[in-house]
């Protein structure tokens, strides 16, 4: 007979597939949403040399934009791209159907910028290393 055991360790890619799937068979009924809901998202730019200069990589699913990164390198941080990026990806939001988006920024990130962006603070986790804190914010798309 075998017993049930517990193991810890690193990134386990196989484990998080299945939780993600085990999540999805409670989430999709609970919103009325399906897996054709949900999708990928990013904006990047490239400068004339081929390199990065900023980018975006966030979610969609069932009308919510989840903005998970937004970088711009620091000798580009005065041009303007981080509003193009935030702006470029909530319009593919909306053309995807979205009406509202969802992001956080540490407190020694870019509260401020999103902010600047309508995006309005819901909450904050605290504890995060330096005592800085997570703060959590909203925007309607409409």
């Amino acid at each position: 007979m075998q017993s049930d055991h517990l193991t810890v360790g690193d990134g386990d890619p196989e484990l998080a597939a299945r939780l993600s799937a085990g999540l999805d068979e409670v989430n999709f009924p609970a919103t009325g949403t399906t897996a054709a809901d949900q999708g990928r998202l990013s904006v990047k730019v490239v400068d004339g040399a081929g390199e990065i200069v900023g980018g975006l990589a966030a979610w969609t699913w069932g009308g919510l934009l989840g903005i998970e990164m937004l970088w711009v390198r620091e000798d580009s941080r005065k041009d303007g791209w981080g509003s193009r990026i935030l702006l470029a990806a909530e319009e593919e939001a909306r053309r995807r159907g979205c009406d509202r988006a969802a992001v956080s920024s540490f407190t020694f990130q870019a509260p401020g910028f999103y902010q600047r962006h309508g995006y309005r603070e819901t909450g904050r986790t605290l504890g995060i290393p330096g005592g800085a804190e997570d703060v959590h914010m909203f925007k309607e798309l409409t």
